[in-house]
C-alpha cells in the first residue's frame, strides 16, 4: 500500500506537472487511480529530471541507481521513490518497462535523432507506451492483444507531444521530426535549427506526424474494451484529450513553432463527457477485430514482457540487456570525460 502522505506529494506533482493526465485520471476507479498517480509522478520527476537539468548524462545515471534501488526494495527517501517502490511491489511489475523509459530518456541525454517514422516509433514505444504498458500492469491486464494497443495509443500520444513541441524542441536544439523528411524536402536539419520557421516544409512534416497519430489513435481503440469496464472512462480521455492537442494544432495551420497546442478546461471536460459516453458504448457494441492486429514491431518487446510470456527469439533476451549495457557504457564514458576522470588506458 502507498502511504497516504506519499500519495498526496505525487498528487501534486501530477496537478502541477501534467494537466491531461491529472484531468484523464480522475475518471480512473480509486484502486487503479492512486498507483498510477504513483507511477506517473515517478515517470514525470524521471523526465524533469532530464529535461531541466544542464547535466542530462548525469541525471539519467542517477535515475538509473534510483531505479536499481526500487527494485533492490530499498527506495531512495523521497515520496515518489517509496510510492513508485509501492506499485511495483504490489503489481509485480515487470523491471524492463520502467527499464524501456529510462533508455528513452538516456537517448534524450544523448541527443540522439531519428531518420525515419520506425526510429520515432522506437523512442515513442520507450518513453511512452512503457507507460501505456505499466498502467495496463496496473489494471491487472496481461492480454498481449490489449497490450498491443495500449502500445499503440502510447506512440500516438508522443507523436502528438512532439508535434506539438517542434519550437520548445527547436529553441533547445533537440529534433524530433525523422531526418529522412529533411532530406525528402532538401532541407538540412541544422539550418533549420540556426532559423526555425513554421515554413510549408516543417507544417507538412507535423501534418505527417499528426496523420500518423491519429492513425494509431484508431487503432488503439478495440484495446479499451479488453480493459476493466470501470476503467475504460479514464482511458478514453487520454485518448481524447491528447487528440485534442493535435486537432489544436490543426486549426493553427500546423503551425506549432510560433504556438503551442493545448486544450483549454472547458474542451477538456467536454472531452471527458465524450469519454464516458464511448466507455458506456463499448459495453453495446461488438468487439473490433482490429483489436487482433499485430503490435508495431518498436513495442513488441514491452506487450512480451508485460504479458509476461516466455519470447522464443534467439538472442531476444540478450540483445535487450547487450542494448541497455551499451547505452548506459555510453553514458558512464560521457560524465567521467565531463568530469575529466577518464580511464585508464584511454
Amino acid at each position: 500500500m502507498i502511504p497516504q502522505t506519499d500519495l498526496d506529494a505525487c498528487k501534486d506533482a501530477i496537478r502541477t506537472g501534467s494537466l491531461s493526465f491529472h484531468a484523464a485520471s480522475r475518471l480512473l476507479p480509486a484502486k487503479v487511480r492512486d498507483p498510477a498517480l504513483a507511477l506517473y509522478a515517478f515517470c514525470r520527476l524521471a523526465d524533469d529530471a532530464v529535461d531541466l537539468q544542464s547535466d542530462k548524462t548525469a541525471a539519467v545515471l542517477r535515475l538509473r541507481d534510483r531505479l536499481e534501488d526500487v527494485y533492490a526494495g530499498r527506495p531512495r527517501n523521497a515520496p515518489a521513490d517509496r510510492a513508485f517502490a509501492a506499485v511495483v511491489e504490489d503489481h509485480r511489475m515487470p523491471r524492463a518497462l520502467p527499464e524501456a523509459l529510462l533508455e528513452g530518456l538516456a537517448w534524450d541525454a544523448m541527443g540522439r535523432r531519428y531518420s525515419s517514422l520506425s526510429d520515432l516509433h522506437a523512442y515513442s514505444a520507450r518513453v511512452a507506451s512503457a507507460v501505456g504498458a505499466m498502467m495496463c500492469v496496473l489494471m491487472g491486464v496481461r492480454d498481449a492483444d490489449a497490450l498491443a494497443r495500449a502500445c499503440d495509443l502510447g506512440v500516438a500520444m508522443q507523436l502528438t507531444n512532439i508535434a506539438r513541441d517542434v519550437g520548445e524542441d527547436s529553441f533547445h536544439r533537440r529534433l524530433y521530426l525523422p531526418t529522412d523528411w529533411f532530406a525528402e524536402a532538401g532541407r538540412d536539419p541544422e539550418a533549420f535549427l540556426d532559423d526555425p520557421l513554421p515554413d510549408d516544409d516543417i507544417r507538412r512534416m507535423v501534418k505527417r506526424l499528426l496523420a500518423e497519430a491519429d492513425r494509431l489513435y484508431v487503432r488503439s481503440e478495440p484495446g479499451v474494451a479488453h480493459l476493466p469496464p470501470a476503467c475504460r472512462p479514464g482511458i478514453f480521455a487520454a485518448r481524447h484529450i491528447y487528440a485534442g492537442i493535435g486537432a489544436a494544432i490543426r486549426r493553427n495551420g500546423y503551425d506549432s513553432i510560433s504556438w503551442r497546442g493545448r486544450t483549454t478546461k472547458g474542451e477538456k471536460a467536454g472531452l471527458l463527457g465524450l469519454s464516458i459516453l464511448r466507455a458506456g458504448a463499448t459495453m453495446l457494441t461488438p468487439g473490433s477485430a482490429v483489436v487482433y492486429a499485430r503490435p508495431l514491431p518498436e513495442v513488441a518487446f514491452l506487450v512480451d514482457a508485460a504479458a509476461e510470456r516466455q519470447v522464443v527469439r534467439t538472442g531476444w533476451g540478450e540483445g535487450r540487456a547487450g542494448a541497455l549495457i551499451e547505452v548506459f557504457a555510453q553514458l558512464e564514458a560521457r560524465d567521467r570525460a565531463r568530469r575529466g576522470h577518464p580511464l585508464v588506458g584511454e
